[in-house]
């Protein structure tokens, strides 16, 4: 059972897994405003009015209220939801221990002008394979968690954009595309500001030698790729179902180079000790 508190690297260990709670941004306006940073996936919630973005969140999910060092704000509305039987906690020592600690931060300034408005909607090429997987997964798991994603023909995707102000993305001339060999995950990385974490530094080279036909750049790459062209295959025209299990592979990959990148296999099996 999760404490009243958790520890930055407690909460950061969660997110991107099945246990990852909703993260609400709850410091004073002036704060969060002079603020370069975002926690990863963090959504904006004023502490006054806890008990009704609770209720849009929802009582199924865990909820993690963070302020500028968690104290009152947080403390505040953690309690209130408490009081109404959510499953709430704060983030221990707020913003100011989770940069302590070292752990990612989204860039905000880069996020408020590219995604001014959140939840956003987002648009690409339909039938996406690899980059236009990861990088959905990025988006949703760490910049705009409640993001929709449109997928149309690859020559209405700067019309659609213009028409519906939805954010275009890995297609030729926008911002969020490939970089000489680099993949549009990787410009999200560094555009963000997400480049500072090993792990996704890592997965961002497994999908670019999966999407580049690079496979010497990761042992990963070829699996990833066989499995993203499998599944592609899978889907069909259902592109939304293929993000729902592309998405379930991007989270067990970065399990694994969170968690498990250390774990050896052989045969036979040793008994244990």
């Amino acid at each position: 059972m999760l404490g009243y508190s958790l520890s930055p690297n407690d909460v950061w260990s969660m997110m991107a897994t099945p246990q990852a709670p909703a993260v609400v941004d709850v410091r004073r306006a002036d704060v969060y405003d002079a603020s370069p940073h975002l926690l990863p996936a963090a959504l904006r919630g004023d502490a006054a009015a806890a008990r009704h973005w609770g209720a849009d969140i929802g009582r199924e999910r865990t909820i993690v209220v963070a302020c500028k060092a968690g104290h009152d704000l947080s403390q505040r509305s953690a309690a209130e939801l408490r009081a109404d039987g959510y499953d709430a906690h704060i983030l221990a020592g707020g913003y100011a221990a989770w940069q302590a600690a070292g752990l990612p931060l989204v860039d905000k300034a880069t996020l408020d002008r590219i995604a001014p408005t959140r939840p956003g909607a987002w648009v690409t090429r339909r039938r996406p394979k690899i980059d236009r997987v990861a990088c959905p997964w990025l988006i949703r798991r760490f910049l705009d968690p409640q993001a929709r994603f449109l997928f149309v023909e690859p020559d209405q995707v700067p019309a659609v954009a213009r028409e519906s102000g939805a954010i275009p993305f890995d297609i030729p001339d926008v911002e969020l595309s490939h970089v000489g060999e680099r993949c549009s995950f990787d410009t999200m990385l560094a555009l963000f500001g997400l480049e500072t974490d090993a792990h996704l530094q890592r997965l961002a080279l497994i999908v670019r030698g999966a999407d580049t036909a690079r496979p010497d750049l990761a042992a990963e790459a070829a699996g990833l790729h066989a499995v993203s062209l499998g599944l592609s295959a899978l889907a069909g025209d259902d592109d939304h179902g293929l993000l729902t299990r592309g998405f379930l592979v991007y989270d067990a990959l970065f399990a694994w180079l969170r968690f498990a990148a250390g774990e050896r296999h052989n045969w036979p099996a040793k008994a244990a000790a």
